[in-house]
């Protein structure tokens, strides 16, 4: 197995050919998780660090229970129990995490760029568990993991994204790799919330909600960034949002029937999309969580395991 790169940064460095490597190798680690006995001697003696300057539950968890299954030494490190609330900058705690020899870092950062600027100052391999809006490639990963299992191929798929497309690194990472195996990408939200050349990415854009899922095959639904919004208004209210740009039954009937529903959570209920349709039969989010950890699984042992022969 070929997979040629010491990091994960994003999708945007990766060929069709290293996507389907891990998404195949995925697919060999969701039966681990699928045992009685959850845990291969696969990555014994290699230390990953989670440093997450950001909250995260689904995807710190998902990190620190893969490394756990595939037994390598997990160190979790958040922004409030770190030095850089005593104002320490990234380029000394890399520099700290360095003289520590760990194997992989797996970082979550508020500002765009974090996990390279990581890469370039530490030996260990460095994986993007999101940066700032940029982008967010384990996330893409388990969502085409999640769409294979139901769709089998991704040539010729119609995909709608939903929502927040400006602030959200879910979605930029999703076009790219979505785009780069053969789905046909849509997305969608308010013109506030489309910012210009995304077209360059591989998707079309639409300002209503409609005509980007008629005749859709997966939706996936992003909630509002609102973190990133620093207090500006890019919709009226939360109610007129839900009305123009929420998934809700009725809507369902645009897609195909065999459609699947998606978000990356946290969901908002009742904005982005209605109770019944996140817990209806149409969606997968649940597996698109239970799929994290076999993805993140794959990503770890590509990166700290296989160049040594585990």
């Amino acid at each position: 197995m070929s997979f040629g790169h010491r990091h994960l940064l994003g999708i945007e460095q990766l060929s069709r050919e290293d996507i389907l490597t891990i998404l195949n190798l995925a697919g060999t680690f969701k039966e681990i998780s699928e045992r009685r006995i959850k845990k291969v001697p696969t990555l014994r003696g290699r230390t990953v660090v989670n440093l997450f300057m950001e909250p995260s539950t689904r995807t710190r968890v998902s990190f620190e229970i893969a490394e756990k299954r595939l037994s390598a030494d997990g160190v979790n490190i958040s922004i409030s129990t770190s030095a850089v609330v005593k104002g320490e900058t990234l380029l000394d705690t890399a520099r700290n995490l360095q003289a520590m020899n760990p194997d992989a870092v797996v970082i979550r950062h508020s500002a765009a760029g974090s996990p390279h600027f990581l890469a370039r100052n530490i030996a260990a391999s460095v994986i993007n568990a999101g940066d700032g809006s940029h982008e967010h490639p384990t996330q893409a990963l388990l969502d085409c993991m999640t769409i294979r299992e139901h769709k089998s191929e991704f040539e010729g798929l119609k995909v709608a994204i939903v929502g927040d497309i400006s602030h959200s690194r879910v979605a930029r990472s999703d076009i790219l790799a979505l785009s780069k195996l053969g789905a046909k990408v849509a997305v969608a939200g308010p013109a506030t919330m489309l910012q210009p050349g995304l077209e360059t990415l591989g998707c079309t854009t639409h300002t209503q909600l409609d005509s980007a899922v008629e005749g859709a095959d997966v939706v996936m639904m992003l909630r509002i960034q609102k973190e990133r919004l620093g207090g500006e208004s890019l919709f009226a209210n939360s109610r007129e949002y839900a009305r123009t740009f929420g998934l809700n039954r009725k809507r369902l009937d645009l897609l195909k029937p065999d459609a699947i529903v998606m978000h990356p959570g946290p969901i908002n209920r009742g904005v982005e999309m209605q109770p019944e349709v996140a817990d209806g039969k149409q969606s997968v989010i649940l597996e698109q969580v239970a799929n994290g950890v076999a993805v993140r699984m794959a990503v770890l042992y590509l990166l700290a395991g296989e160049s040594e022969g585990a």
